[in-house]
């Protein structure tokens, strides 16, 4: 059953309805091109372009006796071919059609997903330069580290982003590809030019070899590169998930009029959208795991990938295809709050210039293991006392023994720690971000 939240393009992509009429695309490019090499009547060619048709009960109701859906599938077309129909299928194996018609359908919902990369990529590009100078606190461990900007937080995402898009690219051209080899890859029944011809008019390349299937080494790359998008869109609902903490109250996912929060509590507004977005990662890790197990099949083939495919491979394309145009719209109406954001930056009273404050002791002789006993000291002053971190520098001897008052306060330059975020930007949103960088 396709999920409700799918999204009508990509859910017509996996019906019933449009597998048999990708099945019936490549049966009749295939009777075509035999016609064209005068293998079979023209006339058939044509009678099963014209006539060839599906109905997707009366193929169930042939496959309740066959128990073979190729053969309820070529039996309800032949039915509406007429005489015909004797020269559908001819030569063909049933994974000829079969996996042929999948890369097709791979190949049109990864156009789908290519799309929904840009527009989200589109929004969080705007989002960053609307926060391009908003200064936050950066954490590690979940604790405060330096200052950064939250639009640097964006600019990152978007960079992972374009790194997705190259793989899931790189993964559409694997899965580009058909096969016309017959039942163990030899040709026995159609010559090779028959598959090239075939797979030229469908706009794929001919798989160079193959058993009686398509390898499905190139359905896992395929899977990953989705998971792998998942897991992107998961770590960015996680951290929307983490600042929108009542504590922390920085950013807000949308909140609708009229939504409720919780049965029990009015006063709730929970990050619900990341929350379904980090769980649906979780079955897109899944499906990739069971691809990569339909790699190893017995022989020339077996059968026991198609039953998995025939979940993992509508449900990945239609959950991503959820998670990105569902995190778009989070992203295009978060709520950011610049204030909190800067409360929270100055909660730690200044411990986090820190850093900043070792250097400046080192270059100018102090050892860096005195130089951070110094530091330390009075950061852990300041955390345990509740304490102004700089002031607790300037009534101490042995800092400004080394460092004059100016210097000290130099090194609290909120600017001079973020000097360089317009470069960051430079180089992600006007320099093309490769899988080799983080960008």
């Amino acid at each position: 059953m396709i999920p409700r939240y799918t999204h009508p393009e990509m859910g017509r992509i996996w019906t019933d309805q449009r597998r048999y009429e990708t099945w019936l695309l490549v049966e009749t490019t295939a009777a075509e091109v035999m016609a064209d090499a005068g293998m079979i009547p023209a006339d058939a060619a044509r009678d099963i372009r014209d006539r060839g048709a599906v109905d997707v009960a009366r193929v169930e109701e042939i496959e309740a006796t066959t128990q073979h859906d190729m053969i309820a599938f070529t039996t309800a077309v032949a039915e509406r071919v007429g005489d015909s129909a004797r020269w559908l299928h001819f030569g063909l194996t049933s994974s000829d059609v079969i996996d042929t018609a999948l890369a097709l359908q791979m190949r049109e919902a990864c156009a789908l997903l290519l799309r929904d990369l840009d527009d989200l990529s589109e929004v969080i590009e705007a989002r960053a330069k609307e926060h391009r100078r908003t200064p936050m606190i950066g954490r590690t461990h979940g604790v405060h580290a330096e200052p950064m900007t939250f639009g640097l937080k964006l600019a990152l995402w978007h960079a992972e982003l374009a790194r997705n898009r190259l793989r899931l690219t790189r993964a559409r051209d694997v899965i580009n590809v058909g096969k016309i080899s017959g039942a163990v890859g030899t040709y026995a029944h159609l010559d090779p030019a028959i598959e090239a011809n075939v797979c030229a008019r469908l706009g794929l390349i001919a798989s160079p070899v193959s058993s009686q299937v398509l390898q499905r080494d190139r359905h896992a790359e395929l899977l990953a590169a989705l998971a792998i998008a998942a897991a992107s869109i998961e770590k960015f609902a996680l951290e929307i998930r983490g600042l929108q903490k009542t504590e922390i109250g920085e950013v807000e996912e949308p909140f609708g009029k009229g939504q409720k929060g919780s049965s029990a509590m009015p006063h709730k507004r929970n990050p619900i959208g990341c929350e379904q977005l980090t769980g649906l990662a979780r079955l897109l890790r899944a499906n990739a795991m069971a691809a990569f197990e339909n790699v190893a099949l017995w022989h020339e083939r077996d059968i026991s990938h198609s039953s998995v495919e025939r979940v993992i491979v509508p449900d990945s394309f239609i959950v991503l295809d959820h998670m990105l145009r569902r995190f778009t719209r989070i992203i295009r109406g978060l709520t950011v709050h610049p204030e909190r954001m800067r409360e929270n930056l100055e909660r730690s009273r200044g411990i986090v210039f820190s850093g900043t404050v070792l250097l400046q002791l080192a270059q100018r002789g102090v050892s860096r293991e005195q130089a951070y006993e110094w530091v330390q000291r009075n950061a852990m002053r300041s955390f345990h006392e509740a304490s102004d971190f700089k002031a607790l520098l300037l009534a101490d001897a042995d800092v400004t023994a080394v460092l004059p008052e100016k210097t000290i306060e130099q090194a609290f330059d909120l600017d001079a720690q973020l000097r360089h975020v317009d470069g960051i930007f430079e180089r992600v949103f006007n320099v093309d971000t490769t899988l080799g960088g983080e960008a």
